[in-house]
């Protein structure tokens, strides 16, 4: 791919590109890096509502390495209910763990020399605690933080506790809110996040202030339809939504020769609380 910002040009290869940036670097437990990663079409279409699901035009393998490339970087991964039902009915693929996929060996292996846990960390933002919890997360030794509103049913907090899963409040009413569960995660030591989720947990992390990091996958074309989610659905963000531009890359070939940008968007810092 080509690297058009910052310049000069230079051409290089999409493997490693993203973890060359360091994300685990950038943050603190008393300040958490929290950051995103979204794929969209022209007409910002970033998945169909039905039948539900990310549109195969969207996909390429060069996205999903530089995905994999930014779970590899968490110290935990933000996920949903949604997502894990998803996975539960074989309708998206598991990937909350790191270098067990074919050809992904080398990311265990940058975990590993970077000093970072194995496996990392999951938190769960869930309502209605509607979910079922992947095999996946007990075969890997993988901690588990469950994050639901005040409102939240306690028999069912009960019994996720009963399954190892440690449980917090990040939310007055019934949903999860960004800037407590930021708080909350940082308070159980965790540096890096990435939201591995939908519109809403994006949403509310910037409306907070938190998100310091958006990573856009623009593929070049145009979906249409009349059932889709865009990145956000909610009322006008103003300025918490105004983001600035770091890095942007070319990728020509993918998917089928269409071509698509792999963006990078940092959060001025008086949109992440800061004067």
């Amino acid at each position: 791919m080509l690297r058009l910002y910052p310049g000069p040009l230079q051409e290089m290869t999409a493997a490693g590109a993203y973890l060359a940036h360091a994300v685990h670097r950038l943050g603190s437990a008393a300040r958490p890096f929290v950051y995103a990663d979204f794929v969209s079409s022209l007409d910002g279409r970033i998945a169909f509502a039905e039948p539900e699901g990310v549109p195969p035009a969207l996909r390429s393998d060069n996205d999903l390495r530089l995905l994999l490339e930014l779970v590899t970087q968490a110290d935990c991964l933000i996920t949903h209910g949604g997502y894990l039902r998803a996975v539960a009915a074989g309708e998206l693929a598991d990937i909350l763990q790191v270098g067990t996929q074919p050809g992904t060996e080398d990311m265990a292996a940058w975990r590993k020399a970077n000093g970072l846990a194995p496996q990392p960390a999951v938190a769960i933002a869930s309502a209605s605690l509607d979910f079922a919890l992947p095999p996946s997360l007990a075969q890997h030794g993988q901690r588990v933080v469950v994050a639901t509103g005040a409102a939240a049913p306690a028999g069912r907090i009960a019994e996720l506790r009963a399954q190892g899963c440690e449980v917090v409040t990040a939310g007055q009413g019934k949903y999860v809110e960004g800037a407590p569960l930021t708080r909350a995660l940082g308070e159980h030591g965790f540096k890096s996040l990435f939201l591995l989720t939908g519109p809403l947990l994006l949403e509310t992390m910037l409306r907070d202030g938190v998100l310091a990091r958006l990573y856009l996958t623009l593929s070049h074309c145009v979906l249409g339809g009349r059932a889709f989610h865009t990145m956000v659905d909610g009322p006008e963000l103003g300025p918490a939504g105004r983001l600035r531009l770091a890095s942007l890359h070319y990728d020509a070939a993918e998917p089928e020769g269409t071509g698509q940008l792999f963006a990078q968007f940092d959060v001025p810092r008086r949109a992440a609380g800061e004067s």
